[in-house]
């Protein structure tokens, strides 16, 4: 299969894709109901939601890092003040 793939620019690249036969069935099946105009732009848009994916992969990662490092920053209890506290909540 041939499809045409937009970057960030706009710029068309055709690119040669090999995809299992349920992947191409499942593509041609989104273009007969009408919900994309062409298998690229199913593609494209697949694309475009793991870029997505990513980005919002990359946030929570760097928002878990600064969670972590203000963590590093505070105080620690020990192992048994942690028991003593999961025993006896109200103190």
């Amino acid at each position: 299969m041939v499809l045409k793939s937009v970057s960030l620019k706009g710029v068309v690249v055709k690119s040669s894709v090999s995809l299992r036969e349920d992947q191409h069935a499942f593509a041609k099946a989104l273009v007969g109901a009408g919900r994309f105009p062409s298998l690229s732009a199913v593609l494209q848009h697949g694309l475009e939601l793991l870029q997505q994916q990513e980005v919002d992969a990359q946030a929570d990662r760097a928002a878990l890092q600064v969670l972590l490092q203000q963590r590093a920053k505070g105080s620690f209890i020990s192992a048994d003040q942690l028991r003593a506290k999961l025993t006896n909540p109200s103190r």
